[in-house]
């Protein structure tokens, strides 16, 4: 993939877009956003090609491959970002939950000492 980004960067690819921008413009689109490259893309390649017994390819139609490629590339990154933090958000509230049961239970333990347990806690504090 990264031999895609080096041409894309090295030849100015431009991509369809409210106007045109450039390959490090799409990481700011959202997966909405570039999903509308994408079909822009895909229209412009089924309008490109043509019934044909001989598949060579022309220079736009290779362009148009690398383009539709770091879109759907881009688009699968965000999406595994998504997908990621969401993970690392669950993660971090079961997290909170279990600690806040440790405190409760630590709440109680400490409850349930002796009046003798409790002193020689406090003293083992000093003050």
């Amino acid at each position: 993939m990264a031999d895609k980004f080096e041409y894309a960067v090295r030849n100015k690819l431009r991509f369809p877009y409210k106007g045109k921008i450039s390959v490090e413009d799409l990481w700011d689109l959202s997966e909405t956003q570039l999903d509308q490259v994408y079909k822009e893309l895909k229209k412009q390649e089924q309008h490109l090609k043509e019934d044909s017994l001989l598949s060579r390819k022309t220079k736009e139609e290779e362009i148009l491959e690398i383009q539709i490629e770091i879109v759907k590339y881009i688009v699968v990154v965000k999406l595994a970002e998504k997908e990621a933090m969401k993970k690392a958000a669950e993660n971090k509230e079961k997290k909170q939950k279990i600690l806040a049961v440790l405190a409760a239970r630590d709440d109680k333990a400490l409850e349930q000492a002796s009046d003798e347990e409790l002193k020689r806690m406090l003293e083992e504090l000093g003050e």
